[in-house]
């Protein structure tokens, strides 16, 4: 029997960063990766018009001066340069502090 595993893809962000995206240029933070899609096939067919790669790292931003958040594949996504914080709601809910253009997640406890 041969057992084929699935190779995973490094992900260029981490949950913290500053991000710009490319698309729709705004601002934003990462606040979780999946290594790859993890949305509903519906949801891709309705709103991910540009077909990024669904077996790459996806991210799920809070967007700057708003009070969502979305989701958002690698490829459409730069590093932000800017290193001003984000303007959202839930930022103080996740993170503790911004040092040196990046945000500190809150510790969980077990």
């Amino acid at each position: 029997m041969v057992v084929r595993m699935k190779a995973i893809t490094a992900s260029k962000f981490s949950i913290g960063e500053l991000i710009h995206h490319r698309l729709f240029d705004y601002r934003g933070v990462i606040v979780d990766v999946d290594q790859e899609f993890s949305g509903s096939e519906e949801w891709y067919n309705s709103v991910a018009k540009s077909r990024p790669p669904k077996d790459q790292p996806w991210y799920h931003v809070l967007v700057h001066g708003g009070s969502h958040t979305t989701y958002v594949a690698e490829r459409n996504l730069e590093a932000d340069t800017s290193v001003s914080p984000i303007d959202h709601p839930l930022v103080k809910d996740i993170f503790t502090e911004f040092s040196d253009g990046k945000y500190v997640k809150h510790q969980t406890l077990n």
